[in-house]
């Protein structure tokens, strides 16, 4: 039997409404939503208001009292007492969901019937995933002797503080030779792998990419695999939601805005941004908060940011923060962002 799971194809084949009656979930209709009062078991506000509400055509949900919010596999996830945030555990809600709800959804790696549903061209030209390997595992290791006083950092006017704030050095020696690492931490705080970044832009080629992240390997016999789009780049540091989130494209950009007084950012460390990325950054804004875009100035950019408002503009309120051609985030003082949040 298959264990590989096609998220964004179960949830389009799952009924929300029977998952709710599953759970013995009672909600009355109100317009597009659906109302009641908030079943999951970790539920930390008032009981007796009816702050649960879900669309069930859209298969989301959202808590106004505890601040859940998510798909209807996030919802089985905290209702089965699992941590949606965490992909294994968020794998495990999918499996059971598929399992009771659409058994005949089952497909192999290399097998999709004609009653499926079909790959886009895109998907189908990525490779598949190993399933068997351990996914952002924890590191049991942490790189020593970093160059923090480097003149790429200090260069590009990141202060002392803002360097070691975020463990920021230029590594000598291993696969990350002559770069400047960048510690990655999951959603629990854990450090899962570093990036590194060239200091000459001028050395960057297909071979020499600008970014290098962590690649698949094996450790006393498992296999290791990584995955940016499974966690938000600086998200591990805000534990509830607030009005605003700056977001943006890369590193550098999450380290200026620190920098200027305008902590509350995360970066998905690419132009893409992922359904998952898409559901953190949505737990991350109170309801009826704002998500700010500020994306760099270049076709990257636009990609960035035409990604993240089809993706966020489902969950919550966005805003993009609009620049001069040719200018980056880091072109800029933390004053003119805070004029455009108005804060």
């Amino acid at each position: 039997m298959s264990t590989w799971i096609d998220f964004k194809a179960l949830r389009a084949c799952l009924d929300f409404e029977q998952v709710l009656r599953h759970y013995n979930v009672e909600v009355k209709r109100k317009g597009a939503q659906h109302l009641g009062f908030c079943p999951l078991p970790n539920h930390q506000g008032k009981r007796n208001s009816q702050s649960f509400s879900a669309n069930l055509e859209r298969g989301i949900f959202q808590c106004f009292g505890c601040g859940a919010k998510g798909n209807v596999i996030d919802f089985a996830g905290f209702m089965e007492n699992l941590d949606p945030m965490n992909g294994r555990e968020l794998r495990k809600a999918a499996i059971l969901l598929r399992d009771r709800f659409a058994p005949d959804s089952r497909v192999s790696k290399t097998h999709n019937p004609k009653a499926g549903i079909k790959a886009t061209q895109k998907e189908a030209r990525q490779p598949q995933p190993d399933e068997s390997a351990l996914i952002n595992h924890p590191l049991d290791f942490e790189l020593k002797d970093l160059d923090r006083e480097h003149p790429y950092l200090l260069g590009r006017r990141f202060t002392p503080e803002t360097i070691a704030h975020f463990g920021l050095g230029f590594c000598r020696r291993g696969l990350l030779k002559e770069r400047v690492v960048i510690p990655l931490h999951d959603n629990e705080a854990k450090l899962i792998g570093y990036a590194g970044r060239v200091v000459d832009d001028a050395l960057v080629s297909e071979e020499n990419p600008r970014y290098r992240f962590p690649g698949k390997r094996t450790r006393n016999g498992t296999l290791h695999e990584f995955r940016k789009s499974l966690f938000l780049y600086n998200g591990f540091r805000f534990k509830e939601p607030a009005d605003d989130l700056l977001v943006v494209e890369g590193f550098t950009s999450v380290w200026w805005f620190t920098q200027n007084g305008l902590p509350r950012v995360v970066s998905t460390m690419g132009a893409d941004c992922s359904e998952k990325q898409a559901e953190l950054i949505s737990r991350l804004v109170e309801p009826g908060g704002r998500v700010w875009i500020a994306p760099d100035v270049d076709k990257a950019g636009e990609r960035h940011a035409q990604s993240l408002i089809a993706q966020i503009a489902l969950h919550c309120s966005v805003r993009r923060i609009e620049m001069e051609p040719d200018k980056q985030p880091t072109d800029y003082p933390g004053e003119f962002f805070r004029m455009w949040m108005g804060r």
